[in-house]
């Protein structure tokens, strides 16, 4: 498959859209977490109620988790993929927060990613997000490296 400009271009945009989210999560600033949402997005996160519908129900979601996350300097992002098809994009990643004490259960944890994007004229944005933490029976549970 050849890759023309515009899907390079539309590659970069997303990959900002992540960068810029990454951000605004990392400063627990609301307002900028919800901007990259979609009025109309799902959200299957790994705590209840497990499925979001709507940017509203994504905002209360956000508002009652950013007092509990730890303070963080940033998130490591691995294996960062970015499938885009016109006006829709997949992107998936793993990822964890930095910048916490090593023996923080949140600096030994996990999370994929799965984002849906959608682009409306020049801008993108999230469609879809699943959030998840790997599983390991064998280990008790216990995922600490993706």
């Amino acid at each position: 498959m050849t890759v023309t400009s515009t899907q390079t271009r539309a590659e970069a945009q997303i990959q900002q859209l992540i960068d810029d989210h990454t951000r605004a999560i990392c400063a627990k600033n609301l307002d900028q977490i919800m901007a990259h949402y979609a009025p109309d997005v799902v959200v299957f996160d790994m705590k209840p109620p497990l499925a979001l519908r709507g940017v509203e129900d994504c905002r209360r979601m956000w508002e009652t988790s950013l007092p509990h996350m730890p303070t963080i300097s940033g998130m490591e992002q691995q294996a960062v993929n970015i499938t885009v098809s016109g006006d829709l994009a997949l992107v998936h990643w793993v990822s964890r927060f930095v910048g916490l004490a090593p023996e923080h259960p949140a600096a030994q944890m996990w999370l994929r990613i799965t984002a849906g994007c959608q682009r409306y004229g020049d801008t993108w944005q999230i469609v879809h997000e699943h959030v998840s933490v790997p599983f390991e029976p064998g280990n008790g549970g216990d995922c600490s490296h993706a």
